[in-house]
């Protein structure tokens, strides 16, 4: 990766495990070439220090804050989404039987309205971030890298 671009996505790494990961997501949100290197490495030794409770929480916090980052409709509009289904399950379960709209149905529904709305301005401010990123500099025209 080039060195100009991955300063200009530098205050969206975290500390800890998951800025490689952070990284190459910010490369692909902004349209920047992202080239995959075979290596070869050496047998690992030793024994893993990660542990399954503490450090999978912590990772699956990462997952969510990396997919809030990057993609917040992906994250919001299903929960939007089953938040909906709930409250018109629970309205036709009430109308049906009781012949009512409940404040329940209310909440549900007024919920899952608000998650949509709140990932839609998740969506905008995530769109912020990349605001500059293509610009005219030459270093980021497609035809990059540079043929001689």
């Amino acid at each position: 990766m080039r060195a100009s671009h991955f300063r200009r996505l530098l205050y969206l790494l975290p500390n800890g495990f998951s800025y490689p990961t952070t990284i190459t997501m910010a490369f692909f949100r902004s349209g920047f070439p992202v080239g995959y290197v075979p290596i070869r490495a050496a047998q690992r030794s030793g024994k893993s220090h990660i542990r399954l409770l503490q450090d999978g929480v912590r990772f699956f916090v990462i997952i969510l804050k990396i997919g809030a980052l990057f993609s917040p409709m992906r994250f919001f509009l299903p929960l939007s989404g089953v938040f909906f289904l709930a409250g018109l399950s629970l309205y036709g379960y009430t109308y049906a039987t009781t012949g009512r709209f409940t404040n329940m149905s209310a909440v549900l529904l007024i919920y899952s309205l608000s998650l949509f709305l709140i990932g839609l301005v998740s969506e905008q401010i995530s769109a912020l971030h990349y605001k500059g990123v293509d610009d005219n500099e030459p270093s980021m025209r497609p035809d990059w890298p540079r043929r001689k």
